[in-house]
This record gives C-alpha cells, structure tokens and sequence, in this order.
C-alpha cells in the first residue's frame, strides 16, 4: 500500500473519478461524502464513510481510527447561481466547514492535503490564457468561498507546517472511459450533458445564451478538460506532496477552449441526433472565452493529459449516459 488516503466529497463527480485512480495506483482510500449531491453508486473502490466535513467529533474519531497520510479534499456545494441566492450556505459549508476539516487534521498531525479549487476564483478574464499569476477578483460567493480557502492553506501554510497543493480548474468534462463512473448531477448545470439529454429527448431543448460574442461563431468559449485527467492530476499533486514537494497552486486547463456551438455540434455528431436549439439572450457574467494555461502543471507535477480531444470528452459523457439509460 502507498498510502491510505481520505477523499473528502469521493461520491461526487471528480472525487469518485480520482477514487478510482488512486486505487489503481495502490491507494488505501476512505471516502467521506454527506450524499447531499454525492451519490454513493459513484463510489466504485475503498471505504465508504457517509459523514459531513462540519463534524468535528467524526473527523477525529476517523483520524484516530485510521493513519490517514493525506486528504484529497473535494467536498463544496459548486453551483454559483445558487451561491448567490443563499450565500451563508457556501460560505458555511465551503469555508466554515474546511476549517473544521483542518483543525481536525491538525489534531491528528496530518499535515498534506490536494485541494479541490477553480478557476471562479479569477473572475473575469483580464487576458487568456489564463496564469497561476493572473489576479483572483472572483464575482460570486462560490468563487470567493474557494479563494478564501486557498488563503486559509497558504496561512495555515505559513504557521502550522501545513502542505498544500491547490488545483484551479476549468471546465470538467466526460466519463470514466470504462463507465464505472460518471457525471451525475442534480439538477444538471453543465453543457455537455445538456445537449446529450436533448439529443436524446427530442421534447426537450437547449439554450445558448448569447450568439453574438466576440468569438469565431458568436458563442462563449470554455476550457474543458477530461474529467479523467483532473484525477491523474490530483494523483500527480498527491504524489509531489509525498515526495517532499512545497505548497503550491497549479491551473488545469487545455489551453485552448471549444465554443457552446463546437459543443453542439459535436454532440449531434456523436449521437446521430439533431438538438432543438434555442437562442437566448447573454447571462450577465458570462466572459466571452474563459481558457486556462496549465504549462506550470505539466512542468512541475509532469501531468500530461490523454483525453484533450472535443470528441473523446462527449463520447466518454455519451457512453455513460447511455449505460445508464439502459
């Protein structure tokens, strides 16, 4: 065994992704997830504990119970429109309650942990592609939930001893390309499995908010990333702060990014099926290309993403959303 490692938030869409692949790489895994938005079918490998990271007393009844070397901590609530209608919510669960996660991990001298961070933490792009160096003004509670946590590890850092790696992360795309695991999320925000419910349910439609960008076809463009290559990346983290390595922060991104219509379009290639689209008027917000540089990433952890291809990320989505359906 590596190591015996707890996943904060495991049942959820990433965090069940990289329990798989720290297993594969010989991981004892213990996956805590109060299932408010995880899903416990979505944890395929270690042990499952159903538990909120606001529970001091079970945090340090689990870190005395088990030799805990890291935490990968995934646990947040991530819709931003929901961060703006009910604030204290983030800011209690994302902040309030890593807080509590890390006294507790302070209590049981457990001094590494991979953060799960985003690029919400940078607001609106002043120039792309976006840099680890680029200024964090996010413009909603969700993105500055994050950023608050990211200055409570560089000061807990500073003080306690504390390891960290943070990873800021753009768009999380695809499945599992076996299909033990996948995007499930209610309700469904992300595009790519929008259009792929609508290439299915020909009643139902998609929306594009806004054609008249400053783009090549008039939609936003986005960064999205394998979701499979979010987890060897925080794989890649663990193993750098295993290995002795200083508390740091990387972006993952491709560095390029795929418009709303690019997205559509390859999920009607995909699936043999046309959308109903509908054209709608621009989220206040919204920037017109939002990509990020992820050079540090490949420099320093040496992460090398294998699925940066527009039709892999919607094939793997599609192949899991078909199995499910079935």
């Amino acid at each position: 065994m590596k190591g015996r490692i707890l996943i904060t938030g495991g049942a959820g869409y990433i965090g069940s992704h990289a329990n798989l692949q720290l297993v594969s790489r010989g991981y004892e895994t213990i996956i805590l997830d109060n299932l408010v938005y995880g899903h416990r079918e979505l944890v395929k490998d270690g042990e499952f504990l159903l538990g909120d990271t606001g529970d001091r007393e079970l945090l340090e009844l689990l870190f005395r119970n088990y030799r805990i070397d890291a935490v990968m901590h995934f646990a947040a609530f991530a819709y931003v429109g929901e961060s703006v209608t009910s604030p204290a919510l983030y800011y209690h669960n994302n902040v309030v309650n890593t807080l509590t996660l890390l006294e507790a991990m302070r209590t049981a001298n457990v001094d590494k942990i991979v953060f799960s961070s985003t690029c919400a933490t940078y607001g609106n792009p002043l120039a792309t592609p976006i840099t680890e160096e680029h200024p964090q003004q996010p413009i909603n509670p969700y993105g500055r939930s994050k950023l608050m946590i990211e200055q409570i590890l560089e000061d807990y850092s500073r003080a306690y001893g504390l390891r960290y790696v943070s990873l800021r992360y753009f768009n999380a795309a695809g499945a599992d390309p076996q299909t033990r695991v996948g995007e499930l999320h209610e309700p469904e925000t992300h595009l790519i499995p929008l259009a792929l419910e609508a290439a299915i349910d020909p009643s139902r439609s998609l929306s594009i908010f806004g054609t008249n960008y400053d783009t090549p076809d008039g939609t936003c463009i986005r960064d999205y990333i394998h979701v499979s290559d979010l987890a060897s990346a925080h794989d890649l983290a663990l193993q750098y702060l295993m290995d002795g390595g200083a508390s740091d922060v990387f972006n993952l991104g491709n560095g390029q990014g795929f418009s709303v219509k690019d997205v559509i379009d390859c999920a009607q290639k995909i699936t043999g099926k046309g959308l109903q689209v509908i054209q709608a008027d621009r989220r206040p917000g919204d920037p017109p290309k939002l990509v990020g540089s992820a050079e540090k990433a490949r420099a320093t952890l040496g992460w090398n993403p294998q699925y940066e291809d527009l039709d892999v990320m919607v094939e793997t989505a599609w192949k899991w959303l078909s199995k499910r359906r079935r």
